[in-house]
């Protein structure tokens, strides 16, 4: 996998993620392109991480095993279209679009020999701990080759059923927002009770990252670790019985179910 010619299209966050992911596992940076609309974005990966940059996106493709779609959902039709008749039978085509279906990739390439895989990702992937689910119904090679790729920047995981995407877009993918709310809130909350700043903003990340930590790595679930911190009658019952009187984990499944439709209204 290491000798993979693999290219971006689409030099974002989620694609630096994946390239800083590569290199840092030992993929050599003359193996990796990337093509980008922005000359200035080019630059700054060239520059960073020795890839090569292209603007032209057949160009980028010419000699790469695996291509990585790394463009907005509204992107995607038009770049696929673009490259469709330079897509050559064998090579994996790799989506990261959030609702963009198998079927229509399909439909738009012109050889029914090309890998297709879809990735679920998330933006915790740019420090190294993603969480990326996918789905594919091509054969192992393109899988393996896929995997490969996601597992350099944090966990991956498979879906049977594509359709599993839209929950996976609305818990993980979107997911890394409501923990960044949650902390805001925390924070905002600390100063409200005259903590200084920089103190209440530490709090509120350390405790974050901890309690990730402890959720990981302890063997138990979030129910289990929530009650072990939960004294009867002491101050995390009081906040967490104001929490459910105010409708906070409805407010959060109200949330996650309406990123879970729009995910699905995308994908039509």
């Amino acid at each position: 996998m290491k000798t993979l010619n693999i290219t971006f299209i689409g030099g974002g966050n989620m694609a630096e993620a994946m390239i800083s992911g590569l290199i840092s596992s030992g993929h050599k940076p003359e193996l990796i392109c990337v093509s980008d609309v922005k000359e200035e974005r080019l630059d700054a990966l060239k520059k960073q991480y020795g890839v090569h940059v292209e603007q032209d996106n057949l160009c980028a493709i010419q000699h790469a095993d695996t291509i990585v779609l790394a463009v907005k959902p509204k992107q995607i039709n038009d770049v696929v279209q673009h490259i469709a008749s330079s897509v050559r039978p064998f090579m994996t085509v790799i989506s990261i679009a959030a609702g963009v279906e198998m079927a229509c990739l399909k439909k738009r390439l012109s050889t029914s020999d090309v890998g297709l895989v879809r990735v679920m990702p998330n933006t915790p992937a740019l420090v190294g701990e993603g969480m990326s689910v996918l789905y594919s119904e091509s054969d192992a090679l393109h899988k393996q080759r896929a995997e490969y790729i996601l597992a350099s920047s944090g966990k991956t995981a498979w879906v049977a059923d594509e359709k599993h995407l839209h929950a996976v877009t609305a818990v993980s993918g979107s997911g890394p927002a409501y923990f960044f709310l949650l902390a805001e809130v925390i924070q905002a909350a600390g100063e409200a009770l005259g903590l200084p700043k920089a103190l209440a903003a530490q709090l509120a990340s350390q405790t974050a990252l901890g309690a990730g930590k402890m959720l990981v790595e302890s063997g138990r679930d979030a129910a289990q670790l929530r009650e072990q911190v939960t004294s009867p009658g002491g101050t995390t019952q009081a906040a967490l019985d104001e929490m459910y009187d105010c409708g906070m984990p409805t407010a959060v499944r109200k949330g996650v179910n309406a990123a879970s439709k729009r995910s699905k209204a995308l994908s039509s």
